[in-house]
């Protein structure tokens, strides 16, 4: 039998009965789809959504690659189960995803990208938007999705749409293949009808696999790990896509070793674990980055190993140190030249740890002393950042995240991306719940806050949902605001206001650009922007868009509208500025290097002192061979 139908309508259909399956628990693929329409879309998938909008839920977005964002943020929390289709006209509408599906693909998070593109049948040439190319006919802007997509295609024939469908879906459900999923959709194809197959339309379930390890890798893994006397396991964002927490906690208190963790990693066990020893790298702890550079084997689980984990491959410091990467994808099993276990991480370490336990294996007690007081002395020094002595001063960063700290609890979930929070985030809060930290750092993305979050909150609508923001990257999106109030989705935002790119400001001094063209400042008339503050009002604005806004001079009045905020039901800012003195950062400083280029040659003395000490951090770098 068949059916006809658009092809918009058609794969609203299919999407509506995708569904996924882990450890048997199935849930709805697709869970809604965002839009903004345009000429592009609003015949074609437009008309569909709204013919079956019973089947597939519908978002009205405000910035094409905030809608990304938001589907990004629902897929995270979802566990990469779940995801949000989005929508655009062909032109600007498309390319605005570009930004948001780089995120998605960085990150192994998986969102559906449906932009619509020129006509196939090419009624008129040129038509409106269309890219022009003297020697190729057959490209699109769409074209700029290719290499930040993990599957993409052109539907330029409706029963092209079966076969694309169905591989479109097993991307985004493969767990070590999983990222933006991009199917680009000519405007007259969209509205274009077709006998379909019912078949298509059943409700179709994609298993996620959980592979086990090839037992030659375990056995080798098991001798690495017997074999070392320094251990570090690094727990990345595999950890928690796997759900493998609980999994992590028994081999940790089984063996002893303790964990560090990458932004994406971090949560992987809750803060108060005795084998958990805080973030590791650049943004680490201290008392993980001493860890790791005395460590002769890294444990990593889940991992990339970026330059920020490496500190740019000069953190693993010990001349024999190996790595035992476990990873279900084996393009990341591979790196840093270490012995690959390519499984799911919770079916991984289960196995390792019943095949450690069989031989008994446990880190000595010195080392079992040593990271311990060295986890209790840096909790102390967490406290110093908290503390504020004073209630009526004005707020330093760290301070506004301790009042937060002090505040939440384990059903709260904090968004953040980009600035100056991240480092402070990473070494200072203290996680208390699996998914309590989402910190968005593989593309590390000003303006993802506000839109993940509520994304975020979408997933978990019986959560307190905060996304932390800078004025820099509140600047960057803040128009999915107007959604969360048209929707009543209630996020809390923290928006701390330090007139400038605080984050970048610091690494410009450090690298001799001596802060410029870093802090939102009037001009000083000498080519520089350090005059006056700009006279801009950020809490006017979130109110103007219709969020509530509750401001903080003091530390007092933030504790108070921090627990304010947090009572709220309806769409609550918490607006703070805060300390903006350079001698105030509160946060301790950075236990590991971060290679950032520094001239060469130049005359002002802050650019050659920094060249000098960037050319001593030069020969601690080293490739894992």
């Amino acid at each position: 039998m068949t059916t006809r139908l658009t092809v918009a309508q058609a794969l609203v259909r299919f999407l509506a009965a995708q569904y996924t399956e882990r450890d048997g628990v199935r849930q709805r693929l697709i869970g809604a789809t965002w839009g903004v329409f345009g000429h592009g879309n609003v015949a074609g998938i437009g008309q569909a959504l709204l013919q079956y909008r019973e089947l597939m839920p519908y978002h009205q977005g405000r910035n094409e690659q905030a809608m990304v964002h938001a589907a990004v943020g629902y897929a995270r929390q979802s566990g990469r189960l779940a995801t949000h289709a989005v929508t655009t006209s062909i032109g600007p509408g498309a390319t605005n995803l570009v930004t948001g599906a780089a995120l998605a693909t960085i990150n192994h998070l998986p969102v559906l990208l449906l932009p619509g593109d020129v006509f196939a049948a090419r009624p008129a040439d040129p038509v409106l938007q269309q890219l022009e190319l003297p020697h190729a006919g057959d490209v699109s802007v769409n074209d700029t999705l290719r290499p930040v997509s993990r599957y993409f295609d052109r539907i330029t024939r409706p029963e092209a749409l079966i076969p694309s469908a169905l591989a479109a879906v097993r991307v985004l459900t493969d767990p070590a293949d999983t990222g933006a999923v991009t199917l680009a959709l000519p405007q007259d194809v969209q509205a274009e009808a077709y006998d379909w197959p019912e078949e298509f339309f059943a409700d179709r379930v994609w298993t996620v696999r959980r592979p086990g390890a090839d037992p030659a890798e375990l056995t080798a893994a098991v001798r690495e790990i017997r074999a070392a006397r320094r251990p570090l396991v690094v727990a990345g964002g595999g950890v928690r896509h796997s759900r493998a927490e609980d999994a992590l906690a028994e081999f940790a208190a089984a063996t002893g070793i303790p964990v560090a963790a990458t932004q994406a990693g971090k949560g992987s066990l809750p803060h108060d674990h005795p084998q958990d020893v805080g973030g590791i790298g650049h943004t680490g702890t201290h008392t993980a980055d001493e860890l790791a550079r005395a460590a002769d084997l890294v444990i990593g689980i889940g991992t990339r190993y970026t330059d920020f984990t490496t500190a740019s491959g000069t953190l693993f410091a010990d001349p024999g140190v190996r790595f035992v990467n476990l990873n279900i994808a084996p393009f990341d099993s591979h790196k840093m030249a270490g012995l690959p276990l390519v499984a799911d991480a919770r079916s991984g370490l289960t196995e390792l740890t019943e095949a450690l336990g069989t031989h008994g294996y446990r880190v000595p007690d010195a080392y079992l002393a040593s990271y311990t007081a060295a986890k209790v002395d840096w909790e102390r020094r967490v406290d110093a950042c908290f503390a504020a002595d004073d209630p009526d001063a004005i707020p330093t960063q760290t301070q506004v995240i301790g009042a937060l700290d002090a505040l939440v609890d384990a059903s709260d979930i904090l968004v953040n991306a980009a600035g100056s929070l991240p480092g402070d985030l990473h070494k200072l809060w203290r996680t208390r719940a699996r998914d309590q930290y989402h910190l968005e750092y593989g593309y590390s993305c000003m303006g993802y806050e506000i839109p993940a979050a509520l994304g975020v909150k979408l997933a978990a609508p019986e959560r307190n949902v905060w996304a932390l923001v800078g004025d820099g990257t509140y600047l960057m999106m803040p128009g999915e605001i107007v959604t969360a109030v048209q929707e009543g989705v209630a996020i809390k935002m923290l928006l701390i206001q330090n007139h400038g790119y605080a984050s970048i400001g610091g690494l410009s001094e450090s690298v001799g650009a001596e802060r410029f063209g870093t802090a939102y400042r009037c001009p000083a008339g000498d080519g520089t922007l350090t005059g006056p503050p700009l006279p801009v009002d950020l809490a006017a604005n979130a109110a103007s868009l219709g969020m509530r806004v509750l401001r903080a001079r003091t530390v007092s009045e933030l504790r108070g509208a921090l627990a304010e905020a947090r009572a709220a039901d309806t769409p609550t800012c918490v607006y703070v500025e805060t300390e903006t003195s350079d001698s105030v950062s509160g946060a301790p400083p950075a236990a590991a290097w971060w290679d950032v280029p520094v001239a060469e040659t130049a005359t002002r003395p802050s650019a050659v002192e920094a060249r000098e000490l960037y050319e001593r951090h030069l020969p601690a770098r080293r490739r894992h061979l």
